[in-house]
């Protein structure tokens, strides 16, 4: 399925303030791939999940989703089949009710009503949110509010699907309901975290970024087990190998 590659060509970007975040990034994720993204504060992970799905646009190099190369005309043909979740679910939910938040994307597709509500309620279904459909958003839990941005992403059908820190501000419950949805999910997944072992429960493979540049690039067992490669971009072991025996994955 080449329609759902995503790849990199030497991508660089510069902000308007001329910080220099991206210098060169390339890599290829393909068809049902789960893919994580870590680095230190600052190293250019959110920049790169930016640029997919044309939020911002590279400097120089080439993105292409499929067979689509990312540019202003295609930006929005682009969005529609890579659905972005953003670090804070409040940037992403803005609609009076949960049900009309999920309903945003789907009613911007052009679809009928009826498409429009059989999408909204199998999205928050998905997500175990249905419940809430007619709850104000920000009476929502963190957890609760994290799962209706992921519905609102989902409602879309997107191929692939990108997320940034989803695991930050959650309590150890709605981290791990978080993990047993995205381990449910068959598309491709890109996921830029610190959390490394959410990564490792997650991603079979994982890209570390320093600088701007990918410096790692292998399956996540074998990245995230390199302790000096870990240091050496100020990251640390996942718990669950540094106390193998007080952490328990289910």
């Amino acid at each position: 399925m080449s329609h759902h590659i995503v790849e990199l060509k030497n991508v660089k970007f510069h902000y308007p303030d001329g910080t220099e975040a991206l210098k060169g990034i390339s890599f290829r994720i393909l068809h049902g791939e789960s893919v994580g993204i870590t680095g230190a504060n600052g190293a250019g992970k959110t920049t790169i999940l930016l640029n997919l799905n044309g939020h911002l646009l590279p400097t120089d190099g080439e993105i292409s989703i499929g067979e689509i190369p990312l540019t202003k005309k295609t930006r929005q043909e682009i969005r529609k089949k890579v659905g972005f979740v953003f670090q804070r679910p409040d940037d992403q939910l803005f609609m009076p009710t949960v049900y009309e938040d999920v309903a945003f994307g789907p009613i911007n597709l052009g679809l009928t009503e009826e498409k429009v509500d059989e999408r909204v309620k199998n999205a928050l279904n998905m997500v175990g949110c249905l419940h809430l459909m007619s709850r104000p958003p920000h009476r929502l839990s963190e957890g609760q509010k994290r799962a209706v941005a992921i519905a609102t992403v989902m409602a879309i059908n997107p191929d692939i699907l990108i997320m940034d820190e989803p695991a930050s501000n959650l309590d150890p419950r709605s981290r791990r309901q978080l993990i047993n949805l995205l381990k449910s999910f068959k598309h491709t997944k890109i996921i830029a975290s610190h959390d490394l072992d959410l990564i490792l429960d997650i991603c079979e493979r994982c890209i570390i970024i320093k600088d701007g540049k990918v410096v790692a690039d292998g399956p996540s067992e074998e990245v995230l087990s390199n302790e000096t490669l870990l240091e050496e971009n100020n990251l640390e072991l996942p718990l669950s190998r540094n106390h193998p025996r007080l952490y328990m994955r289910s």
